[in-house]
């Protein structure tokens, strides 16, 4: 068997999904024995046969993902409950296997799935679909490409007609129908206090924090997820903020940009351009902008 070959079916033999009971199945997707196949890819040895060596690498691999799973989406199982999260995990991680080097890209199809799968989430989809899109962005934006910074005073000397500006790649800006940020960072308080609590303390917190994602009202809030000094913060936006954060991700003119929030804006006119000089400056002291194009299209 040539190398290639090998690794391909040790893979897929190390990434099967475990019985209920945490087990390595006894055949394959293909209906094929693991224990036939188990003996093709590895030796026994004084103490454990082939099959048994095998399940090693099956268990742990399933343990491993599983756990970074969970650490890295904390406010989705405190949204849908311990059970059902962890019933959800093993059937994503089954249907999106690991493709990366590196767990940070598991949860990178979750949004995608969840809304494919809907009743996994029970009661709360639509919160856990703002949830897990609010965790993905979370993790994308603590180490997501950046460019280097422009400065406010380029801005101050630009034309806004023609001047099309870029976000850092590694903002999110994402509009939610839950405040998914409050519950996240409630999520995680509780996380941290529950490293050296008792498991009986531990269950009634998680009851708890079970009740008051049930009980959480509907409120549409637009938020920034970016990062500061590598940390990651979630800043709540107007809706006129979003709306030309968003015009300008899509390459539209700094001028259509704003001209276009204003559809429906309760700010009264005389003080919109006070709005904007001060979004900007707040946006461009964060380093919000990167690289301008200049442009006559329209």
């Amino acid at each position: 068997m040539k190398l290639l070959a090998l690794q391909r079916k040790m893979a897929a033999a190390v990434m099967a999904p475990l019985t209920p009971s945490e087990r390595m199945r006894p055949k394959s997707a293909r209906g094929q024995s693991m224990r036939k196949e188990a003996a093709r890819l590895i030796k026994p040895n004084e103490r454990l046969t082939s099959f048994e060596r095998l399940e090693i690498y099956n268990r742990q691999y399933w343990f491993r993902i599983l756990s970074g799973f969970a650490e890295d989406f904390p406010g989705l199982r405190a949204v849908v409950g311990a059970r059902r999260f962890d019933a959800m995990a093993k059937a994503y991680l089954t249907d999106c296997p690991s493709e990366s080097f590196t767990l940070r890209n598991l949860g990178s199809r979750l949004e995608a799935w969840l809304r494919k799968h809907p009743a996994l989430a029970g009661r709360r989809k639509d919160l856990a679909v703002d949830m897990a899109r609010l965790e993905w962005a979370d993790i994308d934006a603590f180490d997501g490409l950046a460019e280097e910074k422009l400065k406010f005073e380029d801005l101050a000397a630009a034309n806004p007609a023609t001047l099309r500006l870029k976000l850092q790649p590694y903002i999110h800006l994402l509009d939610v129908r839950y405040p998914v940020d409050d519950l996240l960072l409630e999520a995680r308080k509780h996380s941290e206090e529950f490293d050296i609590a008792s498991n009986a303390f531990s269950e009634r917190q998680k009851r708890k924090r079970g009740k008051q994602a049930a009980n959480v009202k509907p409120d549409e809030i637009f938020i920034a997820v970016h990062r500061q000094d590598e940390e990651v913060y979630f800043r709540r936006l107007d809706p006129e903020e979003f709306a030309i954060l968003s015009a300008i991700r899509v390459g539209k003119p700094l001028q259509k940009a704003i001209d276009a929030a204003w559809k429906g804006s309760a700010i009264p006119p005389n003080e919109r351009q006070t709005h904007v000089q001060h979004w900007f400056q707040t946006w461009s002291s964060l380093g919000w902008f990167c690289r301008t194009v200049n442009s006559s299209k329209n």
